[in-house]
């Protein structure tokens, strides 16, 4: 597979074991036809070194904002300082997030969490950046915000998309996009596939979430951007296109939604 083709949307490498060897890491992902990634912030720490690696590294881009699990941890100074630094860097930043619900663990209270995902939002609108959104156990509330937000001047990625085919539907009305990650390889993940099925080409991403997720044959262990591959040959298999298709229109969009320049 040629290496411009794909696009790793979602990774951590900030968090082990990934941030102990980010050049190997690299190295590894471009072996396997990985040409970008985009590491991304999940707080005011996490976004400062999302900003930082990506300005060591050539091919790796940057997100920031504030995960719904720090969301009672917050206050208006943390939102202003994260727009002086979305503000001062980008050439590397290409998205906020990641920023929503989420309603499984609720390690912040609910209303927190729905009050600092309007802010960011309104934040991203304001910087004409792209959200990435985290909705876990939480997609209907996710999109009754953000189709109460007003559409004008938002758009993003459904990340790690856990719903079926009905809330991708909701979410592709929106004008966003959806992104499938290496849980499609899963045996029991059919919902899963169903959704890589459904969406239309013009709106497909695929990432990793490494170090999480790692798809089969190595689920349990660290993932790794170079893993974007095993996502991409799963979903050419479940729409019954060649791999190289879907790496293809996957890279277009990824450059598409971020504005990520040619490698």
């Amino acid at each position: 597979m040629n290496s411009e083709y794909l696009v790793d949307t979602h990774v951590h490498l900030d968090i082990s074991p990934l941030d102990s060897d980010v050049a190997g890491v690299m190295a590894r992902a471009a072996e396997a036809g990985v040409c970008q990634v985009i590491t991304i912030g999940i707080d005011e720490a996490s976004s400062k070194r999302a900003i930082a690696c990506a300005a060591e590294f050539e091919n790796v881009f940057a997100s920031v904002g504030v995960h719904p699990h720090d969301a009672s941890r917050v206050n208006e100074g943390t939102f202003m300082r994260l727009e002086s630094l979305a503000a001062s860097c980008r050439d590397n930043l290409v998205a906020w997030g990641e920023v929503g619900l989420d309603f499984a663990k609720e390690y912040s209270p609910r209303q927190a969490q729905m009050e600092v995902f309007v802010t960011q939002i309104e934040l991203a609108r304001s910087l004409s950046l792209p959200l990435v959104i985290h909705a876990r156990d939480a997609n209907k509330e996710a999109l009754e915000i953000l189709e109460g937000s007003g559409r004008r001047g938002i758009t993003g990625v459904f990340h790690c998309f856990s719903g079926d085919v009905d809330v991708a539907r909701r979410v592709l009305d929106l004008g966003f996009y959806i992104s499938i990650t290496g849980v499609v390889t899963f045996r029991n993940a059919d919902v899963t596939r169903e959704v890589a099925a459904f969406v239309p080409e013009d709106r497909l991403l695929l990432e990793t979430d490494s170090p999480f997720l790692s798809p089969v044959p190595f689920r349990g262990r660290p993932n790794e951007p170079a893993r974007t591959a095993l996502v991409a040959r799963e979903i050419a298999r479940v729409r019954g296109v060649a791999t190289e298709e879907v790496a293809c229109f996957t890279t277009r969009n990824a450059r598409a939604l971020f504005g990520l320049p040619r490698p």
